[in-house]
């Protein structure tokens, strides 16, 4: 008898958890979207105890529960304390993707009522740190199309589930003045290249502005830095794969994390994108001052 599996979507508001969940549906999962964390407990313990007729189950829980939502963790604890196994599954996309997303179909941001979809996005962001370091899935939606997304979740949670061929790279550019990120496999300091914040036309830029990328990219040290990191990286991840690792997170930072560790970041990305390797990337402290 094929074990039950329990699924808890989370993630990014647009990501991709609602079309997510509408697949898995249509695979005999029973769905439930938008749990309120304290529901989360004697729910999993009717499925795993007398049982509700059901095979496999998907919650979807996220920000719209407002402070219920705050108390996700001690929920979670409380079913690895009964030993109900479960899943998380994190949906994730870019910054400026999810701001196209939320301008193309008028929604509001959970987060943003009244003020800048961007600032909800940060704000979403930090409530689910938590949960992003908890994940055992984090499937990035950000340059995928939708049945790409079908056939994903089809691999990963159908009848032929425990494929381990879903792998995704997180990237992130991090100000070692902000710490460096709690969630980091891999950490790269790039504070040895020459630094844009002392160019007075480029200081109020960031690595996003193609003058800062060039200026940065242009040094020597810069191609032969990402020439040995790309390799490396490229060589690890089917290591990882072959250990069932789903995610590698790699943190490349400098000094407050707007110009040489975005630039780097960016390079990272589009030297390795098109090697058949999933890859997100978040700039964290872009915006600080």
């Amino acid at each position: 008898m094929a074990v039950m599996r329990f699924l808890i979507l989370t993630g990014m508001s647009g990501a991709g958890k609602t079309q997510a969940l509408h697949f898995l549906e249509d695979m005999g999962y029973y769905c439930i979207d938008n749990m309120p964390p304290i529901f989360l407990a004697p729910f999993a313990q009717a499925c795993y105890g007398s049982g509700i007729g059901v095979e496999n189950v998907a919650v979807v829980m996220d920000i719209r529960s407002g402070e219920m939502f705050d108390k996700v963790g001690a929920e979670l604890e409380k079913l690895r304390d009964e030993e109900l196994p479960y899943e998380v599954v994190f949906f994730e996309a870019s910054d400026s993707v999810l701001v196209k997303r939320y301008k193309e179909t008028r929604r509001v941001h959970p987060l943003s009522v009244g003020g800048k979809i961007a600032d909800g996005i940060a704000k979403e962001r930090e409530k689910l740190a938590l949960l992003r370091q908890m994940a055992d899935y984090v499937i990035d939606t950000s340059n995928i199309l939708t049945r790409e997304l079908q056939e994903i979740i089809k691999r990963k949670f159908g009848d032929g589930g425990g494929d381990d061929s879903y792998f995704v790279l997180n990237l992130q550019s991090f100000g070692f003045k902000y710490g460096i990120p709690d969630d980091s496999d891999l950490v790269f300091d790039v504070r040895f290249l020459p630094n844009p914040y002392y160019i007075e036309t480029l200081k109020y830029k960031t690595g996003l502005d193609e003058d800062v990328y060039n200026f940065v990219m242009n040094s020597h040290n810069s191609a032969t830095f990402l020439d040995m990191v790309c390799e490396m990286v490229v060589s690890l991840v089917p290591w990882y794969i072959e250990e069932g690792k789903h995610q590698l997170v790699m943190s490349v930072g400098c000094t407050g994390g707007h110009h040489r560790s975005v630039s780097i970041a960016e390079a990272v990305r589009k030297r390795i994108m098109n090697q058949g390797i999933n890859i997100s990337i978040t700039h964290r402290d872009i915006g600080k001052n």
